[in-house]
């Protein structure tokens, strides 16, 4: 049986990113919110409601997840273009899962937030020269730099991951 925390599988960090592999992951980037609302159109609030897995979180929540992810991804991509090996902040995504806005908040909100920012955040990865991607940010609870290829393809799997959960729960249910 597939691990349901993982339906795409681990993101694995590569040694080496491409032209071409970056532009894929920009696509993935890009195409996320259209993604997300494909995932969840037509869902009533009890299967919004619903968990992903047993002891994850609901589809509503994932949601919420999504742009509260990349919101500090963009600021965290941003940081590192303008700033020389910022060490970012980490937060803790489980408790924002768990305040109001994230476990009972209307998802059309976030389905709007999404594109928007992606929107911005799309521009932005694109404006990029290559050597731009090479520029690193600290995180304190990952040994060494990080990368903005690594950074921005950990994304593109985190946002074809999440789409994935929701997909998943869809097709096992006949939703």
């Amino acid at each position: 049986m597939n691990d349901l925390r993982y339906p795409i599988g681990k993101f694995t960090s590569l040694v080496t990113y491409t032209t071409e592999l970056r532009r894929q992951f920009l696509a993935q980037i890009a195409a996320c919110p259209a993604e997300m609302r494909r995932a969840v159109a037509g869902l009533s609030a009890a299967q919004l409601d619903t968990p992903y897995r047993d002891g994850g979180w609901t589809v509503r929540q994932v949601v919420h997840h999504v742009p509260d992810s990349h919101l500090n991804a963009y600021i965290r991509h941003k940081l590192t273009v303008t700033e020389e090996r910022p060490t970012i902040k980490p937060y803790q995504e489980a408790m924002w899962a768990e305040l109001a806005d994230g476990r009972s908040g209307d998802i059309e909100v976030s389905l709007a937030l999404l594109a928007a920012l992606h929107e911005r955040w799309s521009r932005f990865l694109s404006s990029l020269a290559p050597a731009d991607f090479e520029r690193c940010f600290l995180h304190p609870e990952i040994p060494g730099p990080v990368s903005l290829d690594q950074s921005v393809a950990m994304y593109a799997w985190h946002s074809r991951h999440h789409v994935a959960h929701i997909d998943a729960l869809r097709n096992r249910n006949a939703w």
